[in-house]
């Protein structure tokens, strides 16, 4: 078969496990998207990066010769839908970064290469996407390429951590205040362009594409907590931001953006794009993170100021970052290693995984590996321990009797993998559950 030059059909993109190479239909093509960036391999290749194998010229599908599923081989995984970015190894050290198609002299690169320029990078508050290397097109005057590190979702995977939403609060509010120091308003602030470099969470690598997985496919990519080993969040994409220079006025129209709840966007009136920036954080912060989950009290005022419908009300980036900081300084480390309970979660649940979190603190690979363990099984350990009722009412020495009991269950269950396998890590740990309560 040769490659199609137009984009498949949605149902093409996807199929069943039972399905055979002889019943797709363009199983061993590449997609239309993928084909421009195989055209540029060679030419990446020499500038040092790497495209993975499927977008290399004279490709041959591997499941054609080694007998597997064509989903089961690496090869097998379609690019993204994004005709504009892909992932590549960088030669020199083997590491994954991005490489993004883009109009030569453009807003977004422009405003991006100015942010990750050699003096600016060295500031600890600039947390703009750095971009690695810059170059044009060979062959098109007005294609350029900017190489970024390779990021990931801010929260994938989730958050687990009081602690972890603490880091993530005061970077995000420190690069908005270098941003908006700089005379850049984003205007695009949402979850999509947050990101973060996670390469410190995965000590055996991720795919780039199935990131839960390790490079070759073989097995779930085991992670460290964020709370444990830190990663470094970034503003990407800025593609509608605008630049103001000093003492310039600063108003700007349009209503694009992610975040249309933002209510003084308008085609005709002006507004300020710098207090636009204020109100989506202050959104990403209430959808992710207090709409979710119940223990993040400190979170409500930030919101509260943050999202009101008067721009001139809401407080400027520096001022958040200055609260935020005293707020931190002033959270115990205690409260920084509790668990982050879901709103959905009954109290008898949140007693007990949050125990064993305190317990199983992840200090190293094995209690790490247990820590990963306890949060797959939260749901299934949750419906297997409903019977167990909680107390609606009496002694406080009742209640704490039933959660004891509770603990004492998961501490059982949590020793046997709920996919039939005892991991490791969780030899040994049973006593250690105990521990706590047996010495009270």
């Amino acid at each position: 078969m040769t490659p199609s030059s137009a984009p498949p059909p949605d149902d093409l993109r996807r199929y069943p496990p039972s399905a055979t190479p002889e019943e797709i239909v363009g199983a061993n093509d590449l997609l239309w998207l993928e084909i421009r960036w195989r055209d540029r391999q060679v030419f990446l290749e020499s500038r040092g990066y790497l495209l993975r194998p499927r977008l290399r010229p004279g490709w041959i599908p591997s499941w054609l010769t080694n007998g597997k599923r064509f989903y089961m081989c690496e090869d097998g995984i379609w690019s993204p839908a994004r005709d504009h970015l892909i992932d590549a190894t960088r030669i020199s050290d083997g590491k994954l970064v991005y490489i993004k198609r883009v109009t030569t002299g453009d807003p977004e690169s422009t405003i991006a290469l100015s942010l990750s320029s050699e003096t600016l990078r060295l500031d600890p508050i600039n947390h703009a996407v750095p971009i690695l290397d810059h170059f044009h097109d060979p062959e098109e005057q007005d294609v350029s390429y900017i190489v970024m590190p390779f990021l990931r979702l801010m929260n994938q995977p989730t958050f687990q951590y009081v602690g972890e939403v603490l880091d993530f609060g005061e970077q995000i509010l420190e690069g908005l205040v270098f941003l908006h120091e700089h005379g850049v308003a984003h205007r695009d602030c949402s979850l999509a362009n947050l990101m973060m470099d996670g390469t410190a969470m995965y000590p055996q690598g991720h795919h780039p594409i199935h990131q839960s997985e390790l490079p070759d496919l073989s097995a779930d990519a085991p992670f460290h907590p964020r709370l444990f080993v830190g990663v470094r969040y970034y503003y990407v994409d800025f593609g509608i931001s605008s630049t103001t220079p000093p003492g310039a006025p600063s108003l700007v129209v349009g209503t694009l953006g992610r975040d249309q709840e933002v209510p003084e966007l308008s085609d005709d009136v002006p507004y300020d794009p710098f207090k636009v920036d204020i109100f989506t954080i202050g959104n990403v912060f209430r959808r992710e993170f207090d709409d979710k989950y119940s223990n993040l009290g400190f979170l409500e005022p930030f919101i509260k100021s943050m999202t009101t419908r008067d721009p001139a009300a809401r407080p400027s980036a520096k001022k958040m970052l200055k609260k935020w900081r005293q707020m931190r300084r002033q959270t115990t480390a205690l409260r920084r290693h509790w668990r982050l309970a879901k709103r959905k979660e009954t109290i008898a649940w949140t007693a007990v995984a949050s125990g064993l979190h305190l317990i199983v603190s992840p200090r190293d690979d094995a209690a790490a590996a247990s820590a990963a363990y306890i949060d797959r099984g939260t749901m299934s350990l949750e419906r297997q321990l409903s019977p167990v009722a909680w107390p609606k009412s009496g002694s406080a020495a009742e209640k704490n009797k039933t959660a004891f009991v509770l603990f004492v269950i998961m501490a059982q269950k949590s020793t046997t993998d709920i996919d039939g396998e005892v991991p490791s890590a969780q030899h040994g740990a049973r006593a250690a559950f105990y521990v706590p309560f047996a010495t009270q």
